[in-house]
């Protein structure tokens, strides 16, 4: 078995290789990078480029077969190969967004961007405690980099490099599954609204600080109907298939709220703008209908085990068998929750360049192209 400094080293060897076709197939532009709008990720695994591969947690997936597709190896996203992110830092003619706690990274990388998301991280600290980088302590990991920056660059570029960055959040469904998979005294001691309220309040929050950093251009995606996932279609074990009702009411207070928030913020702040994807109706028209997609498969899983594959098996997770689809690209999911590539590419495209009932008000290319 390799060893794990061996790992890391052909890791960050296919980091630097895809790093570089991603700047190489926009162009060849020996300024592209120093005058390009910087990218900094929060949120969980949708976003995650790796950062649980440097915890201790059981949110991992740096083992075969994630990473087959495009990296041919196992990076740290659970996916079978790149991630929304990666598909919008290509759009924007940046390389690859790294994890923040990647060994290999320097200064100068943070100037492009980082990504603090981290797999199974929530909005509240009391979402997987201990086991994951939730969103404030992602804020505090982007404060560090705010100051090795101004220690390298000195504080007219940092202020200039923050302005003009995208900041882009996936988070709250881990916060809305986890009272369904463990004790919750948060959820337990409160009405579903106030919870929401707490998710939504954590966030906004965040955000503010992000603001008040010198960030003005947010992208955002509101929670996905992840309870029709697989690993969620079969936990009623009598209607195996259907959406987990309890969870579909969380989801759908959660993201009319988290709308009317971004709007109140826009109103508050003065040159707030973001873009907010309709994350949950663009991931359901592709459950229910797969194939005006190109999909054959939109409820199972293509790695797994058990009903629909959505026991979360893929990789011999905890020594388990799993099966494992012969053609990915015809699969929505790639294992019980998250999705393939080719899934994901799609996503990417609407938050970059869709409509403003998909995207809005802007959408991501906007945002980019705002000074």
């Amino acid at each position: 078995m390799a060893s794990s400094r061996s790992i890391s080293i052909i890791f960050f060897i296919y980091t630097i290789i895809l790093s570089s076709s991603s700047i190489n197939c926009k162009g060849n532009n020996n300024n592209l990078v120093t005058n390009q709008t910087a990218l900094f990720v929060f949120g969980d695994s949708l976003f995650d480029a790796g950062n649980n591969n440097y915890i201790d947690t059981t949110f991992r997936s740096n083992f075969w077969p994630y990473g087959q597709t495009t990296f041919k190896f196992p990076t740290g996203r659970i996916s079978d190969g790149r991630l929304i992110p990666d598909f919008i830092a290509e759009n924007a003619w940046l390389p690859l967004i790294p994890p923040n706690l990647q060994p290999s990274n320097s200064n100068n990388q943070f100037t492009y961007g980082v990504s603090f998301a981290s797999a199974g991280a929530g909005s509240l600290v009391e979402t997987f405690p201990g086991t994951v980088i939730n969103l404030g302590t992602q804020l505090n990991s982007f404060m560090n980099v705010e100051r090795m920056l101004r220690s390298e660059l000195g504080n007219a570029e940092v202020k200039k490099i923050f302005s003009r960055a995208v900041y882009l959040f996936h988070i709250g469904g881990n916060d809305l599954f986890y009272p369904f998979s463990a004790n919750s005294s948060l959820f337990q001691s409160n009405s579903i609204e106030k919870f929401v309220d707490f998710v939504i309040g954590n966030t906004t929050s965040v955000i503010k600080q992000v603001y008040k950093m010198g960030g003005r251009k947010f992208g955002f995606l509101n929670v996905g109907a992840y309870d029709c996932a697989p690993g969620a279609s079969i936990l009623d074990r009598t209607n195996i298939g259907s959406c987990f009702k309890p969870v579909t009411e969380l989801v759908d207070l959660h993201n009319k709220k988290f709308a009317d928030a971004l709007s109140r913020l826009q109103r508050e702040l003065s040159g707030f703008r973001y873009a907010l994807h309709d994350y949950h109706t663009s991931l359901l028209e592709r459950i229910n209908n797969p194939s005006i997609y190109g999909f054959k498969e939109g409820k199972k899983g293509c790695c797994g085990s058990g009903p629909l594959r959505g026991i979360n098996t893929c990789g011999n997770r905890m020594g388990q068998s799993f099966e494992l689809c012969e053609n990915v690209t015809d699969y929505l999911f790639f294992d019980s929750t998250h999705l393939t590539e080719k899934a994901h590419r799609q996503i990417a495209e609407l938050i970059w360049n869709g409509p403003p009932n998909v995207t809005g008000p802007y959408n991501l290319k906007a945002l980019f192209e705002f000074n």
